[in-house]
């Protein structure tokens, strides 16, 4: 394992602050300390035209998103679902991420701010997600968009949300998203691949951190046979829209983010991986101090714009 310079600098400055184990803390305090690092994470940000706080009505009361215009005209919308476990993160720790890709592709982002377990367990954030994406497809025009160019996108648990939401389109005969956009998505719940075992301590994230997410989010080990909880599950991934797989090489969940793009692949549906070397779990939302996010965000940004054609 070698892991890159500032992600290994980044994980010191983690040990030396003294942070406690994730699955040891109480998620609001989780949540509050995450808070805390993110104008570290996110470095200068990338200006856009605008950034709107808006909420729409979600299945169980108003559900916040925040719209990102690109100063040039947008070819498409992305909606885009923060990572955090489904227990943490938030509308800001995605709001580096979504200011870039807006800015580069360029396009709309409609980020969701989905409602976070252990206070309300699957299947709440995807029905949250699906609800935002109808709300999108539906008020494209009204955003100056085409409503046949929405793509979908997360990262890590965001990246399941997004496999689900596509899942649930095609089952749903839901907006027909034209593509998908995942960052080492959350796919399975089978804490046992080879990557757990290299590289489940060490690099920043740990195997029982992921299994106290998973934990906090399903409400019973019976939630993780559902293919819109663990989308490496369903029975074929057939007709899904093309998509984008990014890996990071020292996560401990990459093997099951790379089996979903080689699921992808076998079930007929067009898709792309790229693999950052010594990148960990969660470096795509952290540009203030990993230089390989922005990168990502130039391959993302290029991927979606020939999605959008």
């Amino acid at each position: 394992m070698v892991l890159d310079e500032q992600a290994r600098a980044f994980i010191a400055e983690v040990e030396a602050a003294g942070v406690p184990p994730i699955q040891t803390m109480d998620p609001v305090v989780v949540r509050a300390l995450q808070q805390n690092f993110v104008p570290r994470l996110s470095g200068a940000l990338e200006q856009v035209a605008g950034v709107e706080d808006h909420a729409i009505a979600g299945p169980s009361g108003p559900l916040p998103l925040r719209i990102y215009t690109p100063e040039s005209k947008p070819r498409g919308i992305l909606v885009y679902l923060h990572g955090g476990g489904w227990v943490i993160g938030s509308l800001d720790t995605a709001d580096a991420a979504c200011r870039a890709l807006a800015r580069r592709t360029p396009c709309i982002v409609v980020s969701v701010g989905y409602r976070l377990a252990p206070e309300h367990k699957f299947p709440a954030a995807i029905d949250d997600a699906v609800r935002a994406t109808s709300w999108v497809a539906a008020n494209a025009e009204r955003l100056g968009v085409d409503p046949t160019r929405v793509a979908i996108g997360g990262d890590s648990a965001g990246g399941a949300l997004a496999a689900a939401v596509t899942l649930d389109a095609r089952e749903r005969e839901g907006p027909p998203l034209r593509f998908a956009m995942l960052v080492y998505p959350a796919a399975d719940f089978k804490l046992d691949r080879p990557s757990y075992r290299t590289y489940g301590s060490g690099c920043l994230i740990t195997t029982e951190e992921v299994r106290w997410y998973w934990e906090s989010y399903l409400r019973s080990p019976q939630d993780a046979t559902s293919e819109f909880a663990c989308p490496l599950r369903a029975a074929s991934l057939r007709g899904l829209p093309p998509a984008l797989v990014l890996l990071a090489e020292c996560d401990p969940i990459r093997d099951e983010a790379e089996a979903y793009a080689n699921r992808l692949r076998a079930d007929g549906v067009p898709v792309q991986t790229m693999l950052y070397e010594g990148m960990i779990h969660g470096f795509f939302t952290m540009p203030g101090v990993m230089d390989r996010a922005r990168v990502a965000y130039d391959h993302a940004a290029e991927a979606l714009r020939r999605a959008f054609l």
